[in-house]
């Protein structure tokens, strides 16, 4: 497939999610966006719509919901104000466009039932009519991942495996019962979890496979360590099923344990490892929720410098309330989230370039929010 052929996610059209409210709102994506906005303004929550359709591509929404509360919890206010979530997903190449839509709606039991699921193909220069499938409704589980497995089913698996491509990171949990504090199994390394919790498998298997990605890797690492040598990538001797995060530093051949790696470095690590990966085994787009958490200014700007190196194979989306993040990034990667008090529903605002032109001669763009002359603020 050639550039011009690349599918890339353009859109999200949602309605009735959580704090999206009952006004069907658009939301637009480029290769970088970054979602700006306070606490409570509903940033983390599109990134849970992210969430969620990655346990309905694998056949686990109701696990999902399980997980998260309960169906009523996904519902704007609940089901007494809002009966359904309507979602349509839009990829789009300089050929074609692939739409995804369904609606979930509230049964009894306290749960969602795909109400509607529909597929659909068209040529963005018309030459071929729309191709259009509609999957039976009822469902507890999407019916597209079995509708994959039928003869014939081309749409079906392109718009599958972008759906599936769309994949949420979130590396917070560094506690001591962390999976990724802990040895993993070797053989668990053909992508990185959303955790984090396979890194020492994922990191030996970029390390054989590709030293030249591996050793960028450790460049960026040793940026925000000095002291920071290389890992000691070893299958375990005892078991060498399982492996471990070693590592050991520049002028010492001491042998440190993922323990003694302090929060935010070992975030920084797995955010190193996930955006500099090789190419061809990046997720198509990766959604991350306050990546800059326990992270010092310094490794802020290494952030944003290794998200622009991924986004040119992939799509980077960011949720943030970080002023030194954005102001590595152009106006026009942003869009504000607020929810004002007077209104019951979140908002997405994509910022100008244009319009903040008079605006940017004298300000960056974090003196700009914290003003709140973008809006987004509290």
């Amino acid at each position: 497939m050639n550039k011009t052929d690349k599918l890339k996610l353009t859109s999200v059209n949602l309605k009735g999610y959580k704090s999206i409210g009952s006004y069907s709102q658009t939301i637009e994506f480029q290769d970088i966006t970054i979602f700006l906005g306070a606490n409570g303004s509903g940033k983390s929550n599109l990134v849970s719509f992210f969430s969620m359709l990655n346990f309905m591509m694998s056949g686990s929404l109701q696990t999902y919901i399980g997980e998260n509360g309960s169906a009523s919890s996904f519902l704007h206010y609940g089901p007494k104000k809002t009966s359904r979530i309507e979602a349509e997903i839009t990829f789009t190449s300089a050929m074609h466009t692939d739409i995804y839509k369904f609606i979930l709606s509230h049964a009894a039991g306290d749960t969602l039932i795909f109400n509607e699921e529909t597929l659909t193909w068209s040529s963005v220069k018309k030459i071929k009519k729309p191709f259009k499938v509609t999957l039976d409704p009822g469902l507890k589980e999407s019916g597209l991942y079995n509708k994959t497995k039928e003869k014939n089913a081309n749409v079906e698996r392109v718009i599958f495996k972008l759906l599936k491509n769309c994949q949420v990171f979130q590396f917070h949990d560094t506690s001591k019962s962390s999976r990724i504090r802990n040895n993993g199994y070797v053989n668990d390394n053909r992508f990185l979890r959303s955790d984090g919790g396979n890194l020492a498998a994922f990191l030996y298997m970029i390390k054989v496979k590709n030293e030249k990605h591996y050793e960028r890797i450790l460049r960026y690492i040793r940026q925000i360590m000095p002291q920071f040598g290389n890992f000691s990538l070893n299958p375990s001797k005892l078991n060498e099923d399982y492996i471990s995060l070693n590592w050991t530093e520049k002028t010492s051949d001491y042998l440190f344990g993922p323990h003694q790696i302090s929060d935010g470095s070992l975030r920084f690590i797995c955010l190193a490892t996930l955006l500099l990966q090789p190419s061809d085994t990046l997720p198509s787009v990766i959604i991350l929720d306050e990546p800059e958490l326990g992270l010092h200014p310094s490794a802020i700007a290494l952030l944003a410098g290794m998200a622009r190196t991924a986004s040119k194979h992939c799509q980077v989306i960011m949720a943030t309330q970080s002023p030194r993040l954005i102001d590595e990034f152009e106006a026009n990667n942003i869009v504000i989230v607020e929810r004002e008090y007077s209104k019951d529903y979140s908002e997405y605002k994509v910022l100008s370039e244009d319009k903040l032109e008079e605006w940017l001669e004298r300000y960056s763009l974090s003196e700009l929010w914290e003003k709140n002359v973008l809006g987004g603020q509290p």
